[in-house]
């Protein structure tokens, strides 16, 4: 299980110093495309490495194929229906820790301020929609699920993958709220699990997780979610979710 555990450790780590890093520099005035270097670049940079030593030191040395790192065009289409699938899921699992009165941070608030300062939002939608999808997928169903695999049943390390995908994206700012977040958040990670379990590789996944995370930021940057707020708050309110990137709360 070494890969998979050194893999969410450089991943967390790596997030959260890419947080800090951000907030350094995003008053330089510096181009966008140096903005989302940076960003990608230390928070998601070290997880790619981590993946390029793990698998040449414990793997067969065949680093997509060991991870499953495999695409067909029939991704395509299975991309957007496992996409489908894991808005249900997600959807259930929301529904399910309100009707249970499980505290849940809704983790998408502070993204639509994001719009009032155009560097950070190409910076955050990049990251979200481009890195983000191909990295943790690479992390979560690459390396820990198959961990997992090599000495659990099925079924538990797919859970076991989902649960620690939700963990990961816990923030201490949300408090007891971050335990409904990490619910709905395992139940997004055990789907797109049971998705490249099945298939036996993660190209569909990493478009799913694109899609997944892009339909999130239009419907926040365009005011959508806002006006859904409005219109349906106790549907609506905490059940919109997205595992973004790390974003700067403040001004």
């Amino acid at each position: 299980m070494a890969p998979g555990v050194g893999a969410i450790v450089v991943l967390a780590a790596s997030l959260l110093l890419s947080k800090s890093v951000l907030d350094l520099i995003v008053d330089f005035d510096w181009p966008v495309a140096v903005y989302v270097a940076v960003l990608v670049a230390v928070g998601y940079g070290p997880s790619v490495a981590w993946w390029w030593y793990a698998v040449g030191r414990w793997g067969s040395g065949d680093r997509r194929g060991d991870v499953g790192a495999r695409f067909r065009w029939s991704d395509l289409g299975w991309g957007p229906l496992i996409w489908v699938c894991t808005v249900v899921v997600q959807v259930v699992t929301g529904a399910i820790v309100l009707a249970l009165d499980i505290p849940l941070s809704n983790n998408t608030d502070d993204l639509g301020d994001l719009t009032v300062d155009r560097t950070y939002t190409v910076a955050i939608v990049i990251a979200a929609v481009v890195a983000a999808p191909v990295v943790e997928e690479l992390v979560f169903r690459g390396l820990v699920m198959r961990s997992l695999l090599s000495r659990w049943p099925v079924v538990a390390a797919v859970v076991g993958q989902g649960v620690l995908f939700g963990v990961v994206h816990v923030d201490p700012v949300r408090g007891v709220g971050n335990i409904g977040l990490a619910l709905v958040l395992a139940g997004v990670g055990i789907s797109f699990g049971t998705a490249a379990y099945l298939l036996r590789r993660i190209g569909p996944t990493m478009i799913a997780h694109a899609i997944f995370n892009g339909v999130v930021m239009i419907v926040l940057l365009t005011g959508v979610r806002d006006r859904l707020l409005e219109e349906n708050p106790d549907l609506f309110e905490d059940t919109i979710v997205v595992e973004e990137p790390p974003r700067r709360l403040e001004r």
